[in-house]
């Protein structure tokens, strides 16, 4: 199992902050967040899931294999007891591993996600779960119709941004991995988890962009429902990708958040 890249910010010792990217971005998305993390006086660390940024694919790419990887990493930086991040798939798998790690969470700040047996995939979820167009797709796109799609739902992809996203699709088993993951993301599978983030009882936030298509606003004020005492902000003129559209905003949400969360931890 290779080591994951990872971007890092801050002081190692200082109150740890572990963020994780969703689909199909990569640790990149992070890049204006962790130096405002590091300048409140948190270590933040970013890493790049298997597959995605500058980690291997390491197959087969499932669900339960990234909550893995991200346990793996987390082992192996030290990370005792960390304020958990996260986004889109990352949501997903965080807060899976969060559950599965309880002692292991100090604050949880989640957006644009999901974590609810009764789920449902639409739009690009869907096609990725549907054999025959989900091949077409990951195998058929090119950088420039990458480009044009998050383009279509982001006013925050940069150019730069398209080329460390666009390394899910270096070589086969990234592509492949990408498939692997969708088709594991059977909803049912939270069944065993219902109730257990609020029973984390941490401090809990929802970060959520006002205009998201794929995952509403009314999934954030959900969370809001099943974990006592947490709260939501949402962030006006954002889509999905909140953190790309806003990351000035969303910093400063974020760390006002944890000197709350973990008061007298940081600058």
């Amino acid at each position: 199992m290779p080591d994951l890249h990872h971007r890092e910010a801050g002081e190692p010792g200082d109150p740890a902050v572990l963020l994780v990217h969703g689909y199909p971005e990569s640790s990149y998305m992070w890049r204006d967040i962790l130096p405002a993390l590091a300048a409140a006086g948190y270590h933040a660390l970013a890493p790049d899931l298997p597959g995605y940024g500058d980690s291997p694919a390491d197959p087969p790419g499932t669900w339960e294999r990234h909550v893995e990887a991200l346990e793996r990493f987390r082992s192996e930086q030290g990370l005792e007891d960390v304020a958990l991040v996260v986004h889109d798939w990352g949501g997903l798998i965080g807060l899976r591993w969060a559950c599965d790690h309880p002692d292991a969470v100090a604050a949880l700040v989640i957006s644009d996600t999901g974590f609810f047996a009764d789920g449902k995939w639409r739009g690009p979820g869907e096609i990725l779960r549907t054999e025959g167009q989900g091949e077409q797709f990951v195998h058929g796109v090119d950088r420039d119709g990458f480009a044009q799609m998050l383009g279509a739902v982001s006013t925050g992809i940069t150019p730069d941004a398209i080329d460390e996203y666009f390394k899910a699709f270096g070589d086969e088993d990234r592509r492949n991995g990408q498939l692997e993951l969708y088709r594991s993301g059977d909803f049912e599978k939270l069944e065993p988890y219902e109730g257990k983030l609020a029973r984390l009882g941490v401090p809990t936030l929802m970060l959520w962009g006002s205009d998201d298509f794929a995952a509403p606003v009314a999934g954030a004020h959900r969370f809001e429902g099943e974990i006592p005492g947490s709260e939501v902000v949402v962030l006006d003129g954002t889509g999905h990708f909140v953190v790309e559209d806003a990351p000035d905003r969303y910093a400063e949400e974020l760390v006002g958040f944890l000197r709350k969360a973990r008061p007298g931890t940081a600058r």
